[in-house]
């Protein structure tokens, strides 16, 4: 199955879910009615509204059709459940993104580093600050670091427009899997170096492993953002018995 095709069915589906084309719990049309829209197969359509439904737009409902479950929020939305770069949330929220590298650094794990990362000691490794801003808001300050023998060739040019874009458009790496713990903090001293608090004094903090299709770790990231201008979103289904 040629995936610009359910891909392209799946993006104007999903921007017209979004742009409230299709109501917050209105039915979508029919597969027989898409199918006809987007002169597709039958497969084609159900891949197209499988993945809306694991991003949480959309919800089948056996004999009944598929239902529109998605609301807009004025909050940015990051997903947890998914993996996504800094500058693909900027697209699906419509903001404008800019990233500025702090700091970018070639590094050796020490006994510290790898209990915080879980890089083993004596690894190469690239350390990176970078600020994110949103709409010229400063809003984001991330902690990086990367497994030098699989980023190979990073530089700061590359960290201040998309690292991902960079691995797998570039090195043809494949993002597989990311653990992550998200947790309220203290604001540090560099937090407000960079980020304006106004009255707040915590940030919400996601701490994250990212893993490639070997299963090896090639990434260790601390995301901190204001909280009040952040929303995280996930999709859950419980699971019987």
């Amino acid at each position: 199955m040629p995936k610009a095709k359910y891909d392209y069915i799946y993006r104007d589906l999903k921007e017209k879910i979004e742009t409230e084309y299709y109501t917050y719990q209105e039915l979508l049309p029919s597969e027989h009615a898409l199918i006809t829209e987007y002169d597709c197969s039958r497969n084609t359509v159900r891949r197209a509204l499988a993945e809306l439904t694991a991003d949480g737009y959309v919800q089948p409902m056996h004999g009944k059709g598929v239902r529109n479950i998605f609301q807009p929020i004025e909050q940015t939305s990051f997903t947890v459940g998914g993996i996504e770069s800094f500058k693909e949330s900027a697209i699906r929220n419509h903001q404008q993104a800019f990233t500025k590298v702090l700091q970018f650094a070639e590094i050796t794990a020490d006994e510290k580093i790898e209990k915080k990362t879980g890089f083993k000691k004596g690894t190469e490794l690239y350390y990176l600050q970078r600020l994110h801003s949103l709409d010229g808001k400063p809003l984001i300050l991330n902690h990086n670091y990367f497994l030098k023998e699989l980023v190979k060739g990073l530089t700061p040019e590359i960290a201040s427009h998309s690292i991902y874009d960079y691995l797998e458009g570039e090195l043809g790496m494949t993002i597989t899997t990311s653990k992550r713990t998200l947790t309220v903090e203290h604001v540090t001293q560099i937090d407000e170096k960079y980020i304006d608090m106004k009255d707040y004094n915590c940030m919400a903090v996601i701490t994250s492993q990212t893993f490639n299709d070997d299963g090896v770790q090639f990434e260790f990231t601390q995301s901190r953002h204001r909280p009040d201008y952040f929303r995280f979103q996930d999709v859950a289904t419980r699971r019987k018995g």
